[in-house]
């Protein structure tokens, strides 16, 4: 049996309009979501591509940008796609402090057994008029001392709950990474004027629980502190030494000395 619906000549407008509107809004919606999807597929498709055969290859990579950040033998330049440029060897002159706030640019080596460092061929600083002169022309092979890799840095363990009082929470734990902020104290001895550098230590809940006394720190850890001078707040691996006497201890939170290797965001 058939089932007649009567519809009058206006509502029947009505009708083909909002049908009409709504089958033009979803073809508008297929096309947008169709252009975005292949957008994002090639985008990715392109980035897949060319880390893959990056790292897969290893090779020569172009850098240009302004130096930001140059200590030892340490150079970070922003463009230069996250690079720790390495520059082994002597510069023509100065140093690598002396590229810092210049327009330069170079060749640097890489490999997939060293994906976050570009061994540096040779660098280029542009001169005030403009035309640009060679400063470093690499002649020695890159020597691994003072850097950590990120297959390094998983050997130092957390250390955790730390007390001025327990300090078997930190004798004989060898290297190890804990959280927090610098702190740089200036004091006068004499005549000469000194820097004591302290790590105050911060557990899960940004509350202090006490300060380490740094002793030194190696050109790779300075060269990452220049680099992350915008973060108040960093984890920080380092070897634990002596203990603080127990009087100082408890009158000032200074747990121990150490040596500080690397310092970073995670």
């Amino acid at each position: 049996m058939a089932i007649m619906i009567s519809v009058s000549t206006g509502e029947k407008s009505k009708l083909e309009k909002v049908v009409r509107t709504l089958g033009l809004s979803l073809l508008v919606l297929s096309l947008v979501i169709g252009w975005s999807i292949s957008c994002k597929k090639k985008a990715g498709e392109e980035m897949v591509i060319g880390e893959e055969g990056l790292a897969a290859t290893g090779g020569i990579v172009e850098f240009e940008g302004v130096a930001n950040v140059g200590i030892g033998k340490y150079l970070f330049i922003p463009e230069a796609s996250g690079f720790d440029i390495i520059v082994q060897g002597a510069m023509e002159s100065g140093d690598v402090s002396t590229l810092v706030g210049k327009e330069v640019r170079g060749r640097g080596e890489f490999s997939p057994e060293r994906p976050s460092i570009l061994i540096a061929n040779n660098i280029e600083v542009r001169e005030s008029g403009r035309s640009w002169s060679n400063v470093f022309t690499r002649t020695e092979a890159f020597v691994i001392d003072d850097y950590l890799d990120l297959e390094v840095r998983d050997e130092f363990k957390v250390l955790k709950n730390l007390s001025y009082d327990k300090k078997e929470g930190w004798e004989g734990k060898g290297k190890v990474k804990i959280y927090g902020r610098w702190e740089v104290e200036k004091v006068t001895e004499g005549e000469e004027e000194k820097e004591i550098y302290r790590i105050v230590v911060l557990d899960d809940k940004d509350k202090e629980v006490g300060k380490i006394i740094v002793d030194s720190f190696t050109d790779f850890s300075k060269y990452y502190i220049d680099k992350l001078r915008f973060f108040d707040k960093l984890w920080f691996y380092i070897a634990v030494k002596d203990t603080v006497e127990w009087g100082v201890r408890r009158r000032t939170d200074e747990l121990f000395h150490a040596d500080v290797f690397f310092n970073g965001l995670f």
